[in-house]
């Protein structure tokens, strides 16, 4: 599946959605979430840059970005020094940052329905589906982990087809095909890319 429709989806499950009759508390948190990001979205008082700027960083609390990146990185995690784990799950951070919240603005006005959840300790899936004109229905699961009281995604599936399966794929074939430094590097070079163009005056 194309990275970029990822981000229309994921972004979605976080911005729009209508809650079954009988929501267990994963779905219920889920929607809080959806209502903080609305509100900021219909906060006339926040435009442009502020805007994006705010539900970044409304959105990104509902990830438990670490456990996403470990799993992300997959085997290669093992591996790494505590700083090695810290820089990478910064910079996947970023990257989610980038390649997910910033889509909002084309996602804005589908309809997605929580259909059920399913619960199992500490972990949760929550089912939807994202009602389109185009495609019809397309089945989205969020799978959550509770952190204390909190419910956080660390993994999207759409269409059956996981977030971190998709790219603990292209990490891992970048580190056996060169270094887990060069994945870094890789990561680096491309949040400065993205730098540059947000810049004001950038072409």
């Amino acid at each position: 599946m194309n990275v970029f429709r990822w981000g229309g989806l994921v972004v979605l499950v976080v911005l729009v959605g209508v809650m079954p009759a009988a929501a267990g508390p994963p779905t219920e948190q889920l929607r809080q979430y959806t209502d903080q990001v609305l509100k900021l979205l219909e906060d006339p008082n926040l435009q442009g840059p502020d805007r994006r700027a705010a539900v970044r960083k409304a959105a990104i609390e509902i990830f438990d970005v670490q456990e996403t990146a470990k799993r992300a990185l997959g085997r290669h995690w093992q591996a790494r020094t505590p700083a090695e784990r810290e820089e990478f799950v910064q910079l996947f951070a970023d990257l989610l940052e980038r390649t997910y919240i910033n889509k909002i603005d084309i996602y804005r006005g589908e309809k997605l329905v929580y259909t059920n959840e399913a619960v199992d300790g500490d972990y949760a899936t929550v089912r939807a589906r994202v009602v389109t004109k185009q495609r019809g229905d397309i089945p989205v699961d969020a799978r959550m982990i509770r952190r204390g009281d909190r419910w956080l995604i660390y993994d999207i599936a759409v269409e059956n087809i996981s977030l971190i399966a998709n790219y603990r794929a292209q990490f891992d074939r970048i580190i056996r095909s060169a270094t887990y430094q060069d994945l870094v590097t890789r990561l680096k070079t491309k949040r400065e890319e993205f730098l540059q163009e947000a810049r004001p005056g950038s072409s």
